[in-house]
């Protein structure tokens, strides 16, 4: 039997472990965090494994199969590297990298291997994408307007944006990511604008990042899109996750994990999430590893790597006040 390794017991891995164990073809063998007792919480839910607060430790010990690594943006790299030198697949959560050099190099490295590999972007096994993507293929889409407001995280790392790369690269990324899957097509340039102030230190400690941005997208298939994120939100000034997909004679509304509402003259065709998304995605990247077939994984390192460019070039474009060419990133 196969064995499954996680480094990093936070919320994420706790996300990661509800689907684990329901997988009765694998063993979970180690579980590593900093802070051991949280490894040792995992090894109590499942009564299997063992606990680490050292991955390089598990690895000789343990010698897993496959990896599953839940950390923190600023965390990335060490770990990559070793998983690779020692010839473990793995399973990386999104961002993959706030650092585009570090990133560019773990994705290297992945495709010289030729290690399978997967990337946290689960909203892509989602069931109502059949429904969106057949629309977007049977209509010219001319425009999106995409949409995503909430509030602040009760996560330290998260409010700097030195540690996270901001809601856009942290958490918006989904959408950024789902912008290219559903459209089948790349982002050529961005253009970001962010604004701060609202939020205060005495309302948030530790709080340094964008309160909202809006950014232009042109892709490469001629498509214009906007996308504006804020995390400035309380109480109902929340907006719902959404991107409206604008042809001629008709638009599409995609709800993150949620609904696809397709509207035409004559009617509306709604379609409900599949809501299983998340427990297909990490079975598809089991599967890759026990099969040895890594066909059917829906974001490989290398494509994810492409929506965390995406972000990054946003940010950069922040920062610059400037359009950014995202293909002179990659």
């Amino acid at each position: 039997m196969k064995k499954l390794a996680l480094v990093g017991c936070g919320g994420i891995g706790d996300y990661h472990l509800k689907h684990f164990v329901q997988f009765k073809d694998i063993s979970l063998a180690g579980f590593c965090d900093v802070t051991l007792e949280r490894a040792e919480n995992f090894v109590e839910k499942t009564g299997q494994g063992k606990a680490y607060s050292d991955y390089s430790k598990m690895f000789d010990e343990v010698k897993p199969d496959m990896v599953f690594i839940c950390i923190p943006p600023t965390a990335h790299g060490n770990i990559e590297f070793e998983v690779i030198q020692r010839g473990i697949p793995f399973f990386v959560e999104k961002p993959v990298t706030i650092d585009l050099e570090l990133g560019r190099e773990i994705k290297n490295q992945v495709e010289k291997s030729k290690l399978i590999t997967a990337a946290g972007f689960q909203c892509r096994y989602d069931g109502m994408n059949e429904k969106a993507k057949r629309y977007i293929q049977e209509n010219r889409i001319l425009v999106v307007q995409a949409s995503r407001v909430g509030n602040v995280p009760p996560i330290s790392w998260w409010r700097n944006k030195f540690t996270s790369g901001g809601q856009l690269l942290e958490q918006t990324i989904h959408q950024m990511d789902m912008l290219r899957y559903l459209l089948e097509t790349e982002p050529e340039k961005v253009y970001s604008v962010a604004k701060r102030g609202f939020i205060t230190q005495e309302e948030c400690p530790g709080y340094f990042t964008d309160d909202l941005s809006t950014t232009l997208i042109s892709f490469k298939n001629g498509v214009t899109a906007t996308m504006m994120t804020g995390c400035y939100a309380k109480n109902n000034a929340c907006w719902e996750s959404k991107m409206t997909f604008g042809s001629r004679d008709s638009r599409m509304d995609y709800f993150l994990v949620n609904k696809v509402l397709i509207h035409t003259k004559d009617e509306t065709d709604t379609t409900e999430t599949s809501r299983d998304f998340g427990f297909n995605c990490d079975r598809t990247f089991v599967d890759a590893v026990l099969t040895g077939d890594g066909s059917k994984i829906r974001s490989s390192y290398s494509d994810a790597f492409k929506s965390t460019v995406f972000g990054i070039a946003c940010n950069q474009s922040m920062e610059s006040g400037l359009p950014v060419n995202v293909g002179d990133l990659l």
